[in-house]
């Protein structure tokens, strides 16, 4: 689908799915297929927004065999359904998907196969994943609102993540300058990327790490606990897992902050939150993931809804629909499920984690090497053995 003229609907409204972190592999995963499927059927979104982290780059599967062939089936598995339906999508990408071995170049012509994907015009384009977007009103030939879609890198070489390039943040401003010439106006925007940017952390208090809702930090924030600010919480939303974001700011918020155009902006990457709040006027949130070949928040994985209207683009109405919602707490693989939802967050995380598991292991070799009383060895095995087990009820 290159360069399509999308609309708003003769009612003035517009509906975006964002589907995110499917971290998908070759071999359908029944509870993700059911999921992508309920949320298109209820939905019937007029654009989805595919936000990285499609694939699961790491995973042991793509390590044999004919791996164009299995990243190909891969992104079959959760495009099909939308491509099916004849809606439109568009593509960013995640710190993961470069892993499987292709370049995201590579990766987008895979897409490129679906009737629905969008290809955007190479004038407004910095390369794959990363463009911009425009919707037009129901009855205008002028944007009504304009999309970035924004690659935000993959991992760093130092560990982390890496920034979002100046020359990315130019490529932006050169774009927003350029509608406002041909419009005579900055059009309201939105922004879909996978990484958060640093300003994220606006939207948090600190707290003691006895707070019943801290959440611990690493990297740039090593050391601190977090927790939603209270405006922010309701029903089963707040901070569930650390921000996890690049270790140096280039400044993406700033520049897309400058002229006031761009309204909200929306994440992936961190798989159980689903927030949304407000700094300096943007609204900053998250999809849920959607994966369940990956950690999750259980059966409140989802997909993000963000309605528009064309008549107020900036009072948008958003929420999100849950596995939950749709099927209940039955799932079709709840072993995976279980396993999934018990591993770290993430690699300093799990570096935490195994940490403590190695400790209390050795607790119990060396208990069992002394020659000490077997009371006092059936103490400490047995210390050593809760102690595993508690870090893996914490996991």
């Amino acid at each position: 689908m290159r360069n399509p003229k999308l609309r708003f609907r003769k009612d003035g409204t517009f509906k975006i799915l964002q589907l995110t972190d499917v971290h998908g592999i070759c071999k359908k995963t029944p509870d993700t297929s059911r999921l992508i499927e309920g949320v298109l059927d209820q939905e019937k979104p007029d654009l989805v927004v595919i936000t990285g982290d499609q694939i699961k780059g790491y995973g042991l599967s793509y390590l044999h065999g004919d791996k164009h062939k299995k990243v190909e089936q891969a992104i079959d598995n959760y495009t099909e359904p939308i491509d099916r339906r004849g809606i439109p999508f568009a593509v960013t990408f995640g710190n993961h998907d470069p892993q499987v071995g292709y370049s995201t170049a590579e990766q987008m012509k895979m897409y490129e196969v679906f009737d629905s994907c969008i290809i955007p015009d190479e004038e407004l384009s910095y390369g794959p994943g990363t463009f911009s977007l425009p919707i037009y009103g129901s009855e205008s030939e002028e944007p009504a609102v304009n999309l970035y879609m924004i690659d935000s890198g993959g991992s760093a070489p130092e560990g982390g993540y890496q920034s979002v390039e100046t020359e990315k943040i130019d490529w932006y401003r050169a774009v927003r300058e350029k509608l406002h010439e041909k419009w005579g106006r900055y059009v309201p925007s939105m922004v879909f990327q996978h990484i958060p940017v640093h300003e994220i952390y606006n939207l948090f208090d600190e707290v003691d790490k006895k707070h019943p809702d801290a959440v611990k930090t690493y990297r740039i924030h090593k050391g601190q606990f977090f927790k939603l600010k209270d405006e922010f919480v309701h029903d089963d939303v707040k901070l569930y897992e650390p921000a996890s974001i690049s270790d140096v700011n280039t400044g993406e918020f700033d520049a897309l902050t400058e002229k006031g155009e761009v309204f909200a902006m929306y994440f992936g990457h961190d798989h159980q939150n689903n927030f949304v709040g407000n700094y300096k006027g943007v609204d900053m949130g998250y999809g849920p993931s959607c994966g369940f070949n990956e950690y999750g928040n259980g059966v409140e994985r989802g997909c993000r809804i963000i309605e528009l209207n064309e008549k107020d683009i900036r009072k948008y109405r958003t929420y999100v629909v849950t596995y939950r919602q749709l099927f209940g707490k039955k799932v079709i693989k709840p072993f995976q499920k279980s396993f999934y939802d018990k591993i770290p967050t993430s690699v300093d995380a799990g570096v935490v984690a195994g940490s403590k598991l190695l400790a209390c292991l050795a607790v119990i070799i060396v208990s069992l090497c002394l020659p000490i009383p077997p009371l006092v060895k059936a103490l400490l095995c047995a210390g050593g053995i809760a102690g595993i087990a508690f870090v893996i009820a914490r996991l």
